[in-house]
């Protein structure tokens, strides 16, 4: 059985990232699994027409491995993967990555005080284990009534057919969250009808894309500084949505007032703008930048459906008024499962999985180590990401305090470590105690920001900036450790 000293899953933006920077420390010991064919985690399988970031480019990018060749404002797909894996080239990364190794089960063995890893390619053993899969890795695809009576084609936007072309169809798009706000325009242009299926009205602010100029690429090349200042400046601007998020709801109404002017200026019908005006505050749910959705909208070959869903017939979807409309496609644009599969198979010293501590109540540390699963860490686990920052940012944060730990853990002789529960506890605590005031919790819907019970399920309720303070190094003292 194949035995290696740090065992990393995954190879997106985590991934990919955590490599680079355990190089940069001469820790060259560790192998990275990914289950596809390609690294890129999330950038190489959203492959929908209009896939792009909306996080500014140049804060969406690892702050050791800029890039100043970005094309425009808001990256896409393709840019953002290209980017990626010009990075894992520059860092050596690629050679410690296996393709097509999907971790089955991991389970830790207190004899050893190894992880035992079972692949789809044999099993392995490691001292040291990180997943760094991300929060958004499978399709979650509601279960309607009569969807197996659909006689056309019918996919997820995580599993897009780009071999089926729409030209002339009628395409039914389930969703109105991100994805679907990109996907909508993409194929309106191409589709002969687009039926938008909407369930919950989006928060949309101005996105303001535009093309990054050959001279502002130049001065970004040649004066790295004037990059760093640009990204600081959009790095300050996202960190302010946390003032509604987590402070006090109060801070909302400049947001919600930008929202509206958005939706007031590109939205003249108003029996159409009624049905897009949210009835809840500003970050509850994820807003969205956006200049395109709202005209899509507006077409005359494109209709918003509000009254849900009662039944899928072999050429067509049955609204919750009874209205039939008939349809030769339908994309599901409905996110993803709340917890990842490979999170079953990862078992800690009590037999309980990753997913079963996410459940409910979740529990996590930083969101990067989780008491009862010794010698592992988490990329983006519960309470790792932010609501109002980008995700780059708060892996990097994570990726400093893996790399703390490991080298401390071997300039220490240490075998084993596991964080201690009352250390779990307290921040668990903390967290939800944080959570309170802001529209996450107080907002008045419901989404992926909470659980079952209305708490906060996994962001992290205060300031990046913070955060990083936090994860700068790996406190010791917060785990029980055997040499």
């Amino acid at each position: 059985m194949d035995h290696h000293p740090i065992v990393i899953v995954g190879a997106g933006f985590g991934g990919i990232g955590l490599g680079a920077k355990l190089r940069q420390a001469g820790i060259t010991d560790f192998t990275i699994l990914e289950r596809t064919e390609d690294l890129g985690g999330t950038w190489s399988r959203n492959t929908y027409p209009g896939a792009a970031c909306d996080v500014p480019s140049v804060l969406y990018c690892y702050s050791f491995a800029p890039n100043p060749a970005w094309s425009h404002k808001y990256a896409s797909q393709g840019e953002i993967l290209d980017y990626l894996r010009d990075v894992a080239e520059k860092f050596d990364v690629t050679g410690h990555m296996r393709f097509g190794t999907e971790v089955e089960s991991a389970v830790f063995d207190e004899t050893t005080s190894t992880w035992q890893i079972r692949t789809n390619h044999g099993e392995m053993t490691a001292d040291v284990l990180v997943t760094a899969v991300g929060a958004f890795t499978e399709a979650s695809i509601p279960q309607l009534p009569g969807m197996d009576t659909f006689g056309g084609s019918m996919f997820h936007t995580l599993h897009w057919d780009h071999d089926h072309d729409m030209s002339g169809e009628r395409v039914a798009v389930i969703g109105t969250g991100a994805t679907a706000i990109q996907v909508i325009p993409a194929i309106s242009d191409v589709a002969d009808e687009v039926v938008v299926f909407q369930r919950t009205p989006a928060w949309i602010v101005p996105r303001l894309d535009r093309s990054i100029t050959l001279a502002e690429k130049t001065l970004y090349s040649l004066l790295p500084l004037t990059q760093r200042l640009m990204r600081t400046g959009w790095y300050a601007a996202i960190e302010s949505f946390g003032l509604p998020g987590f402070t006090n709801t109060a801070f909302r109404h400049p947001f919600e007032a930008l929202g509206r002017l958005q939706l007031a200026r590109q939205v003249s019908d108003p029996e159409l703008r009624s049905k897009l005006t949210p009835d809840y505050m500003i970050g509850c749910k994820r807003a969205i930048f956006s200049d395109k959705y709202y005209p899509a909208l507006c077409r005359d070959d494109v209709t918003v459906v509000t009254e849900g869903i009662s039944e899928i017939r072999e050429h067509s979807i049955v609204d919750g008024a009874g209205v039939e409309h008939a349809v030769d496609t339908i994309v599901f644009a409905t996110g993803f499962t709340a917890t990842p599969r490979v999170g079953d198979g990862i078992k800690g010293i009590d037999g309980r999985s990753v997913n079963d501590v996410y459940r409910d109540r979740p529990q996590s540390y930083l969101g990067v180590a989780t008491a009862g699963f010794p010698n592992m860490f988490t990329i983006l686990g519960r309470f790792g990401a932010a609501g109002n920052q980008s995700a780059v940012f708060m892996i990097e944060g994570q990726i400093d305090y893996i790399v703390s730990g490991i080298k401390k853990l071997r300039q220490r002789g240490i075998t084993r470590f596991d964080l201690r529960h009352e250390v779990q506890d307290a921040f668990v605590d903390e967290v939800h105690r944080r959570s309170q005031h802001g529209t996450w919790l107080q907002g008045g819907c419901a989404s992926y920001y909470t659980n079952g019970s209305g708490e906060n399920s996994g962001l992290y309720p205060n300031w990046s900036f913070e955060y990083r303070h936090r994860t700068r190094n790996f406190d010791l003292d917060n785990y029980e450790v055997v040499s």
